[in-house]
């Protein structure tokens, strides 16, 4: 790290944005390293002067010149920049042999940030992420404890810690090829301190906040990305800083325009949102950045990341490009299905009630008053993308200690669906997801009885297991016996047949009725339990046009145990509302499906209450 250089100290006092980029410019391509803390006090000075109580009467409107800024003197920034380099030279031992970072180390230097905070939490609070906030006030919220952490070991010349981000978190990683990983930072209420832990054990693992280890891994460039996407202009709930906002987007678009935005899928939603409220000329349009970040979670990350689709969504819908914006909230849950809700995930639960309870009834509201032909109630595309949306959440409460749905969410469901005539439904091809289901079903008995569950683990009961499947494979019936059997449930028997064997064997039935029709009544009988007619290979053949149209026909697949157990409710031509809500809002029984994406197969499950 070079340090805080004479040339830079040439560009004092800032007067502009152009001024504050020429600075970052500088310590982005005429150093390896640039200087974190450095950057972080120089915005954060900016940022709180322009967003303090005092000026934000004076802020709500665009100022006379747009590049102008409060003047801000080389006094200022050297006196905070000698200040945490003295705390963290005082603290730690400066790294003179170049060595890599250890967890202690890393922990060392997390309690020095830790300590010298005031002993409250800021989760919501604004403008609290910088090394200003720190020097100045003693305050830093979760992303500011982390970033401070990785600033404070660079000045110490540990060049191998970096900053890791996940969609609503941050931890550090370290070591020589950069495999460690520690917590460093608090999350929610700040209750639980497990700093200097290794992230991603236990059941937390497969919450969305640790995104199934597919964090962003900073380089130094990167960090200065995070701290510039993290710069907050808001002056209140309603309006923002115009300079906070407009340093924010020059910034971002140096980032960009220099490639250290490409795996940084969040800080380029965060530029297209800024570029959707006040387009640069020239400059890659605002639709365009989003389907970039979707691309870049896709191509780094595995497709683990929500944010990059609700961008997209939030951009289709203020747009009232309504379809676009279901289909982008689907793509959205076909992520979160991938993860365990765990209260860890407030933020992304917010974020998918919102959409659910607010913003798709207000679409459900503008598109049923008036008549449109080009209504998207007319579109069964916009029906299975809400089909799927819902699908997503359910699985994402498979698997959960905490259940998710409730009420709140059941009712805006069932009226969304209702506004879709029964037409519009019968159009959606629902298929039922098979592939995990003889699992399931096995794991389900197992786990609500108790002493079965060796037989899933191959334990020596497996044996007993075969053998009785071997008997039950056995046991197959005479086909007479079979149809007598099957309608037993629907006829009342004739005693005369039982006791001499003549007549009918059913009470106003006849004895032709037997062979042909009983088997008819047993293939009805699957043909209600498979949820589709069985039909012979001559009918397939004789209808090869009906078979093309179902497949022109829109597709969903349901991988939710809930989702499935409602398709027949959810395509009926009338529906029970009361029948869905009460279901969706089931406590969910399938505890077992999501267990599998972790590696806790072995732990042997809590017992099931006894009725």
């Amino acid at each position: 790290m070079a340090g805080f250089r004479d040339i830079d100290k040439a560009l004092f006092p800032i007067k502009n944005i152009n001024t504050v980029l020429q600075l970052f410019r500088q310590q982005l391509e005429d150093t390896c390293e640039p200087d974190l803390a450095l950057l972080s006090i120089v915005v954060g000075i900016i940022e709180n002067s322009l967003t303090s109580r005092s000026n934000a009467a004076l802020q709500v409107y665009e100022p006379f010149e747009q590049n102008s800024l409060p003047l801000l003197e080389l006094d200022a920034v050297e006196t905070l920049y000698d200040k945490f380099q003295n705390i963290m030279n005082t603290a730690v031992n400066i790294n003179k042999s170049k060595s890599f970072a250890t967890r202690d180390l890393v922990k060392r230097v997390s309690d020095v940030i830790w300590n010298s905070l005031t002993r409250s939490y800021y989760k919501d609070r604004a403008h609290l992420q910088s090394l200003y906030s720190y020097l100045t006030g003693s305050k830093l919220d979760c992303f500011g404890v982390a970033f401070a952490v990785v600033a404070g070991c660079q000045t110490l010349g540990y060049n191998d810690v970096h900053l890791a981000l996940s969609e609503d978190h941050a931890w550090v990683v370290f070591g020589e090829h950069g495999t460690e990983n520690a917590e460093v930072t608090w999350h929610g209420k700040g209750n639980e301190d497990k700093r200097g832990q290794e992230i991603g054990k236990g059941v937390s693992s497969r919450s969305w906040l640790y995104v199934n280890n597919k964090p962003v891994i900073c380089t130094r460039q990167m960090e200065v990305a995070a701290l510039v996407s993290a710069i907050n202009p808001s002056l209140n709930s309603t309006h923002d800083a115009y300079e906070v906002s407009l340093l924010q987007q020059e910034l971002l678009w140096l980032l960009y325009d220099l490639g250290h935005l490409k795996k940084y899928p969040m800080a380029i939603g965060n530029l297209g949102d800024l570029e959707e409220i006040s387009s640069k000329e020239g400059k890659v349009p605002c639709k365009t950045l989003f389907e970039e970040a979707i691309v870049s979670a896709r191509r780094y990350y595995n497709n683990q990341h929500v944010y990059p689709y609700t961008y997209q969504g939030g951009y289709f819908y203020r747009n009232k490009m309504y379809k676009e914006a279901f289909e982008s909230w689907a793509n959205a849950s076909d992520v979160i299905r991938l993860y365990n809700y765990s209260r860890d995930d407030e933020e992304i639960y917010k974020e998918f009630l919102e959409i659910a309870n607010e913003l798709i009834p207000h679409i459900m509201k503008v598109e049923s008053s008036g008549f449109s032909a080009n209504t998207i109630l007319k579109k069964p595309e916009c029906f299975a993308n809400l089909l799927r949306f819902y699908d997503g959440i359910c699985q994402w409460e498979e698997g959960s200690a905490t259940p998710v749905l409730h009420i709140g969410w059941a009712k805006p469901l069932v009226n969304t669906i209702s506004k879709f005539d029964a037409d519009v439904r019968a159009q959606v091809n629902i298929v039922c997801d098979k592939s995990g289901e003889e699992k399931f079903s096995k794991k389900n008995g197992s786990y609500f009885n108790n002493n079965n569950y060796d037989k899933e683990n191959g334990s020596h009961n497996s044996d007993a297991s075969k053998s009785n499947e071997t008997d039950i494979s056995a046991g197959n019936f005479h086909p007479s016996l079979e149809a007598l059997t099957a309608a037993c449930s629907e006829k009342i028997l004739n005693p005369e047949y039982l006791l001499q064997g003549d007549g009918s064997p059913f009470v106003g039935g006849d004895d032709g009725a037997s062979g042909k029709d009983k088997q008819n009544s047993i293939n009805e009988s699957k043909e209600q339990q498979n949820g589709k007619p069985s039909t012979s290979k001559e009918e397939l053949e004789a209808k090869p046009e009906e078979n093309e149209q179902v497949d022109n026909r829109p597709t969903i697949i349901l991988r939710s145990q809930k989702m499935k157990q409602l398709k027949d409710l959810l395509l009926a031509e009338k529906l029970n509302t009361h029948a869905i809500s009460l279901h969706l809002t089931a406590q969910s029984q399938v505890q077992i499906g999501k267990k599998a994406r972790g590696d806790t197969d072995n732990v042997r499950p809590k017992r099931a209450r006894r009725d």
